[in-house]
């Protein structure tokens, strides 16, 4: 059977409206709790006690239960609502996480770029003191080369010298002395002379010295 409210049973029955709610008060009709929390009487039960208005009671029937129906669909409709609105809360919420998610990318992409560029840069500096390192091992060699070269000149120009200064003083030992007709320029040979053995003498020992450094 169709249930109805308080304003509908007062209807079908012709009583007033508070007239129904005194019996449900006292227990004399019995009702129920709809989802609505609100109170129903079935109409087989107003009919029991009060018995219904004339012919109303099939006609006013249909209406009571199109009412209800219409209840059940604002019900449902309205949880449907509810349920859309959580959705839309999470589906928020999830953006939300999202966006937090892309922004932490973002700065761990931002970190790995810096920690690279920086790497790079540590590569480029170690690259350049190496290029540097060879560059100076590159210099001290040419610099090594080069005085080797200067001393073995040196050594050999000292050794032409030598030579060419005991091929002069053999030359002169050689030559017998013969009287100038002017005593004046064979004193000044004579002392030019010695004075040349005097040096190749110097000569000879500064060159003992040298090959006796070199030989410790």
């Amino acid at each position: 059977m169709a249930k109805v409210g308080a304003q509908r049973a007062a209807e079908l029955t012709g009583k007033s409206k508070s007239t129904i709610q005194r019996a449900m008060n006292s227990g004399k009709i019995s009702y129920e709790m709809d989802n609505n929390n609100r109170r129903t009487i079935d109409v087989s039960e107003l009919e029991r006690v009060y018995g219904l208005a004339g012919t109303a009671t099939t006609s006013n029937a249909a209406p009571a239960v199109s009412s209800q129906a219409a209840v059940e669909a604002e019900l449902k409709k309205a949880t449907d609502m509810l349920e859309m609105e959580r959705m839309k809360m999470r589906i928020k919420a999830l953006e939300t996480q999202l966006e937090s998610t892309e922004t932490n990318l973002d700065d761990v992409k931002a970190q790995r770029d810096q920690w690279q560029k920086q790497a790079q840069q540590v590569l480029i500096t170690s690259q350049y003191s190496q290029k540097q390192a060879e560059e100076y091992k590159s210099e001290l060699k040419t610099r090594e080369e080069s005085a080797r070269r200067r001393r073995a000149e040196r050594e050999r120009a000292m050794s032409e010298r030598m030579n060419k200064m005991q091929g002069q003083n053999q030359n002169a030992q050689s030559q017998p002395a013969q009287k100038s007709q002017t005593p004046p320029q064979r004193k000044l040979t004579d002392s030019a002379i010695k004075k040349d053995a005097k040096s190749l003498l110097d000569v000879q020992g500064l060159w003992k010295k040298i090959k006796g450094g070199k030989a410790a």
